[in-house]
């Protein structure tokens, strides 16, 4: 994956113009000419960029072109005679769709990993190529072991042989920035750079590499659109113990206004002139942080003689941690998102038992509506619109070959979110289109699903919790029953940037997963999403956004924590099973959906306002 610490990925869209140029056994056949020409016996190709993000621009979706491959997390290794597609279970069905099985053979992560992979058949005294601007120092040490226990070598390329044969690969994006007022922020930039400053004093370090796009975007109070669906620009930067900054980014995305937003402490440079930069470091201490910089960084800097420091970005925990503005503004920008998503839920409610809908229609309604506040920017995330058993596949992604009708008698699950200036947004419902009703297996699941998400809506804990310690709470209900789910409970959500944002997440905590120990600090925006998915047949989540906060409880030793639920919207009441529900569980629908109706209702009128108005009705 991109980013460590993501809980849940969703399918990223890939431009069809990105890969449609010639047939994927083609491309393959070029890569591995220029890869005798290159003298390399293989080349590994990650879904990456030069910043170790989630979401890439199409210029870096070089697996997508290579292979067919449209998911958001996976990689390839190419041998003259052999070549593997990695990816982990989201995506095991979607891989097999998608690339050719006579070229490529579907290796599951984590039963096994591209570098045992390389280990069994990586020729003896084998050159393996890898590209240093799209790997961690991390992945790099390990695969340099193992291939030297094979008696291989790895070697850094100084050019992606993939860009060298990919005709007609898209050119980086030139988008203007924009610049992030006050307003939205609550802190200014200067502030934050002071901040960043204060702490290299402190560590006794002269400079930090931020290079991670969101916490560039976030330092600086810049947003672009050089990514689907985040609003971040492509560019790197250098932080000193002064407060100075060097950006380094396409001079030609910087107008007057930005320029002036940014003062004279920081200075701009082509993005070209990041590289050369970091090799001119000589004598300096510089922070790196190992989880989201990549190898070429680590290298260019230790060339240049100087100190390396590896130390987690200063920015990621600010960043995570939102300031009343912030939190203000998120709350503003659910309350308009909600009022787009109940229209859309009342849309489903009485055309989609007509029959003639499907789930590329239903996802641009949805889009139709949020568009319609007139302050949506973007998508968070390509929608997930998964009618019937696609809505057992978490991460589905529709297009016009897999597209399904949304048959009446059904489950649909829905899984959406918007990009507005003062906020991200990311919610889940699922819903049962009539008419009939659903199976008693479908509302035991539902309802477990609910009761998961109601116990951590509800969960009380004390400071230095860990997501770990939490995500039980959400699995119980299903676990009593025989049944869990495969992903995350919940991830971290941006300040209108990425919808992905750590360093928090909420999960099991196994296999070392980034963020899971990560302490739950008063500010921080989570999701709370359990699901259940019984393949081929349907699937359910219920998510909200969720935000961290200090609970004042008479008597407490210590600091205490809770979650203020922030989207609102109606949870689909036809599929509970209230005899499973408890007293508390029912309070908390009540309440719940009484609040639902006091936020949106104000927002709406006529037949949807009497709509929601029913679907807000007590459980009890």
């Amino acid at each position: 994956m991109g980013v460590a610490y993501i809980a849940l990925h969703k399918s990223i869209r890939i431009p069809e113009s990105t890969y449609a140029m010639s047939s994927y056994e083609a491309r393959l056949a070029a890569l591995r000419a220029q890869l005798k020409e290159d003298r390399l016996d293989g080349f590994v190709i990650p879904i990456c960029d030069e910043h170790m993000s989630e979401y890439i621009g199409a210029y870096a979706q070089r697996l997508a072109w290579l292979t067919g491959f449209g998911g958001s997390a996976g990689t390839a290794a190419v041998l003259p005679e052999d070549a593997a597609i990695f990816v982990d279970g989201r995506y095991t069905i979607q891989v097999r769709d998608q690339v050719d099985g006579k070229n490529w053979s579907y290796q599951s992560v984590p039963e096994t990993s591209v570098l045992q992979w390389l280990g069994e058949h990586a020729p003896k005294g084998g050159r393996i190529g890898y590209d240093p601007w799209v790997h961690t120092k991390t992945w790099v040490e390990a695969a340099t072991k193992a291939l030297a226990e094979k008696g291989a070598e790895l070697v850094a390329v100084d050019r992606n042989p993939v860009d060298v044969v990919w005709d007609g690969q898209p050119a980086p994006s030139t988008a203007k920035l924009i610049v992030l007022e006050d307003q939205y922020t609550g802190r200014n930039s200067a502030e934050k750079r002071q901040e960043v400053a204060d702490w290299l004093a402190k560590q006794n370090l002269d400079a930090a590499i931020i290079s991670a796009l969101d916490s560039v975007a976030w330092l600086f109070n810049i947003r672009g659109s050089d990514v689907e669906r985040t609003p971040v620009a492509l560019s790197f930067a250098v932080l000193n113990g002064d407060g100075t900054a060097d950006l380094y980014v396409d001079p030609a995305k910087v107008d007057d206004a930005v320029t002036q937003h940014l003062g004279n402490a920081v200075r701009i440079h082509d993005r070209s002139a990041f590289a050369p930069a970091l090799a001119a470091m000589a004598g300096k201490r510089v922070a790196v942080d190992p989880e989201r910089a990549v190898s070429a960084i680590f290298g260019r800097l230790a060339q240049g003689g100087a100190t390396i420091v590896e130390k987690r970005d200063p920015t990621v925990l600010p960043r995570a941690i939102k300031n009343p503005i912030e939190q203000a503004g998120h709350r503003a920008a659910q309350k308009r998102d909600g009022a787009a998503l109940t229209r859309f839920l009342h849309w489903l409610a009485t055309e989609c038992p007509k029959g003639g809908q499907t789930e590329l229609s239903a996802a641009a309604k949805l889009q139709e509506l949020r568009a319609a506040t007139g302050l949506l920017r973007d998508l968070s995330f390509d929608t997930i619109s998964a009618a019937g058993p696609h809505a057992a596949l978490p991460h589905y992604r529709v297009d016009e070959g897999s597209n399904l009708a949304i048959a009446p008698g059904s489950i649909y699950l829905v899984d959406s979110g918007g990009q507005y200036l003062d906020g991200t947004t990311d919610v889940t419902r699922t819903v049962w289109i009539g008419p009939g009703e659903p199976t008693a297996e479908m509302k035991d699941r539902f309802t477990r699903v609910l009761k998961g998400h109601i116990s951590l809506a509800r969960a009380i804990f004390p400071e230095g919790t860990r997501g770990s310690q939490l995500d039980s709470l959400a699995r119980m209900h299903l676990w009593e029953a025989g049944v869990d789910y495969a992903h995350g409970t919940g991830h971290g959500v941006g300040a209108f940037l990425s919808v992905h944002e750590g360093p928090q997440r909420i999960a099991k905590g196994t296999g070392g997963q980034a963020g899971t120990e990560e302490p739950l600090a008063a500010g921080m925006f989570l999701s709370n999403e359990p699901g259940y998915y019984k393949v081929g047949a349907f699937g359910i989540r219920t998510e909200n956004l969720i935000l961290v906060e200090e609970r004042e409880i008479a008597g407490a030793e210590g600091r205490y924590f809770g979650f203020e639920t922030l989207t609102f919207a109606p949870i689909d009441r036809t599929l509970v099973d209230t005899s499973l529900m408890t007293r508390d569980e029912l309070r908390w629908w009540d309440d719940y959906h009484a609040k639902v109706r006091e936020i949106i209702a104000p927002q709406l009128e006529g037949e949807v306002r009497s709509w929601l108005e029913e679907a807000c009705k007590s459980l009890g």
